[in-house]
């Protein structure tokens, strides 16, 4: 059966598949970390912030670089990495007058890397 307000299929038979349900049930996370990953990926739904992980996957980068990388006002670079830094996805270090931002660890490199070959291969329609 077909929805035709937003075409999702839909079941035809109302039967609940009670051993599936107990078991994710037993599964899923409690909602204290369900709501702390629900905020850890709304940071990724802004397209400055990508942009800026995404400069970080290549290289360690100054404030004054990115702003320039991106066009953008240092203070909004500022703005924007004080974000991902509270986030625990990028991480600085000073070097005299200098701060350097980086990838936070690996697994930022992973999610930012994978989220980007998803969505590559789904625009091939692969």
């Amino acid at each position: 059966m077909i929805n035709e307000k937003n075409s999702i299929p839909l079941c035809e038979s109302n039967c609940i598949h009670e051993d599936v349900v107990n078991r994710v049930k037993e599964n899923l996370p409690d909602d204290e970390l369900l709501g702390e990953a629900a905020d850890f990926f709304k940071v990724f739904g802004d397209k400055t912030r990508i942009k800026i992980l995404l400069a970080l996957l290549d290289s360690e980068m100054c404030v004054c670089d990115i702003a320039c990388l991106l066009d953008m006002s240092q203070s909004a670079i500022s703005h924007q990495l004080r974000v991902l830094k509270n986030s625990n996805l990028v991480k600085n270090r000073k070097d005299g007058k200098v701060v350097y931002y980086s990838l936070d660890d690996e697994h930022v490199k992973e999610i930012i890397g994978q989220g980007i070959v998803h969505i590559r291969h789904k625009n091939r329609g692969e």
